[in-house]
Formats: structure tokens, sequence, C-alpha cells
């Protein structure tokens, strides 16, 4: 089964349909772990910093993003860490994946339309071509 399930959150309602499905798959065994994995986006995080009255401040606000599906995996009593990373979410999740060697990445994904994917890109798809593992992507 899957040990090191990686699942990455920014806090929406797509990434919280993913972290139930992360739930049923880490319910399989007792020996996995989810590491919610949020990217604090270099875009935002400008703003955030600007605004934050303590380096402590601005963790926990970044924390709260996050807040919902925290609570989801409690509820499911599965274990799970939280790993905050900087920069810009496809990659920062495609090189932690590949670097931790995570045994599956779960990921929530806002459902663009054909074109607007073709255009700007999806995070899910970017990730689901580079990460060395299996992925799920949770519509």
């Amino acid at each position: 089964m899957y040990k090191h399930i990686l699942l990455a959150a920014d806090g929406s309602t797509n990434a919280v349909r993913a972290a139930k499905e992360a739930v049923k798959i880490a319910g399989l065994s007792n020996e996995s772990i989810i590491d919610v994995v949020y990217v604090a986006d270099f875009e935002k995080a400008k703003s955030d910093v600007l605004h934050a009255t303590s380096a402590e401040a601005l963790m926990i606000e970044r924390r709260k993003k996050i807040q919902n599906i925290e609570q989801e995996l409690i509820n499911s009593n599965v274990s799970y860490k939280v790993t905050i990373l900087h920069g810009t979410p496809g990659p920062e999740i495609i090189k932690y994946a590949n670097e931790k060697q995570v045994d599956l990445v779960v990921i929530g994904s806002r459902g663009l339309n054909g074109l607007q994917e073709m255009v700007i890109g999806s995070v899910s798809h970017k990730v689901m071509k580079r990460v060395h593992c299996p992925a799920l992507i949770v519509k």
C-alpha cells in the first residue's frame, strides 16, 4: 500500500474533496501517513508578508488556509503532518514529491475547461506529468 501520501492542499473545496480521497486510501494501512503540502505562492506571499505582524503570525495565517483540510484529517483519525513550502505551486509540489520519494500524490482539480487549461495550464496536470510516482487528480 501507499505509506507516504502527499496531499497537495490550498484550502479550496477541490482540496477538501482530494483530502477525503486521501483519507480513504490512507485508511487501508496503519502505516500510511498523509503529508499535507501547502505552497505559499510567491505571487500572493508578498502581500501576506507585508501584512503580517510577525513570522509566527504569518505561519498561523497560512495554517488557517488549510484548517478545513486538517479538520477533515483529524476527524478521520489518520496520521498526517503539514509541510509548508514557498514558491510556485506546481514546481514546488513536483520537487518535493520527487525528492521525498512519496508513494502517491493526491491533488484536487479546479475543473478548468479545455481552453483555459491550454492557455494557463493546470497545477494538477503539471504535477501529474512530472512526478515519479502514481498521482490521483480528484474532481
